[in-house]
């Protein structure tokens, strides 16, 4: 091939690659690179239609009640991000929740550790929980969906099996263990600690996925394992790591959890595994990983509460809202394989 034949071909490939783009594509193209923006937009909305359909429902009461609502399925769905980011799901956040709750209550109430040492104990129990899907994933290669969806029913049956039946008030659980409850107030809203732990979480992992090399390396693994690993990555102690916060951060959650109920209980968010694997999707981030921000399961938890609130408060019947939320997850998967096609494009 001689130097004018592969001139043009290199002028052929700049000219396709520099070819205008029309206003969808371009659309198309920011929301691959922000894909926060659509969720947000959709909350921006629901927040205005809602705000018609009654006059309580920008007021900041209302909005503070929303807030504490969302605090433990948005703690939770801060860790399943984290594993969805690796291409994994794990099914058995919610009753791992629970589990740690009642390891909790159960040291504190019945046991009688101090509050700190039990809450401690907890968090520990979360991340050995983490561990051990992590090393099934990573190390045995077993598919994330089918190792949480055992661990789901093993971390249920310990729960029921740790609780007899019955639930632990917070009378017996300490001053520690009920500390999330705590409200303050901040301008006009009234925000519990659980709020602000929730919101904390948000803020400590979005900084460590954004600017640390562990974060970066979560981003190339779910992406491409096998690429991140030929790139020098340790994509099986990334992937380890991954379960082991997340475990660490569903046992932050299981403290919300009891502030909120003001109890160690197993009736409690019984459909939090669905609802956290809801927000992570309505914020934007990719079920096949690699593409999101936490920014964006923070919106989609926002969206998914205020979409509850806003019905409640306009008497629409629940089975309703439980549609509604249907049609938000079908849409938002929808538009996630239209702007995926936008990366295998580029």
């Amino acid at each position: 091939m001689t130097t004018i034949e592969r001139t043009g071909e290199l002028t052929a490939a700049d000219l396709f690659r520099s070819r205008p783009l029309t206003r969808l594509q371009r659309l198309q193209r920011l929301l691959h690179r922000h894909p926060e923006i659509s969720p947000l937009v959709v909350l921006l909305v629901a927040c205005v239609a809602f705000s018609f359909a009654n006059d309580r429902f920008l007021t900041p009461s209302n909005a503070s009640l929303i807030l504490q609502q969302v605090a433990i399925v948005g703690a939770l769905a801060v860790g399943q991000t984290l594993i969805i980011l690796t291409a994994g799901i794990d099914l058995s956040v919610g009753a791992l929740m629970i589990f740690v709750s009642m390891v909790m209550g159960t040291l504190a109430g019945n046991v009688g550790l101090p509050g700190a040492l039990a809450l401690f104990i907890g968090l520990a129990v979360g991340a050995l929980a983490g561990l051990v899907n992590g090393a099934l994933v990573a190390l045995v290669k077993l598919p994330p969906f089918i190792t949480t969806l055992g661990t789901l029913s093993i971390f249920t049956a310990l729960a029921l099996l740790m609780s007899h039946g019955t639930s632990i008030q917070g009378k017996d659980l300490g001053s520690v263990l009920t500390f999330t409850a705590t409200s303050m107030a901040v301008g006009p809203f009234q925000l519990t600690v659980g709020v602000l732990l929730m919101i904390a979480m948000y803020l400590g992992l979005g900084y460590v996925l954004n600017w640390t090399a562990w974060g970066r390396h979560v981003y190339a693994v779910g992406s491409d394992e096998s690429a991140a690993r030929l790139a020098g990555v340790r994509t099986d102690r990334v992937l380890l790591s991954v379960y082991v916060v997340a475990g660490l951060l569903v046992g932050l959650s299981a403290w919300v959890l009891i502030g909120r109920n003001n109890a160690a209980t197993t009736s409690a968010a019984v459909d939090a595994n669905l609802d956290s694997i809801t927000a992570v999707v309505i914020g934007g981030t990719s079920l096949f990983g690699g593409r999101g921000r936490l920014t964006g399961t923070l919106i989609g938890a926002l969206t998914v509460g205020v979409f509850r609130n806003g019905l409640s408060l306009a008497r629409v019947d629940v089975l309703y809202q439980t549609l509604s939320i249907g049609v938000l997850i079908i849409a938002a998967v929808t538009l996630d394989q239209w702007i995926r096609r936008t990366g295998a494009q580029r």
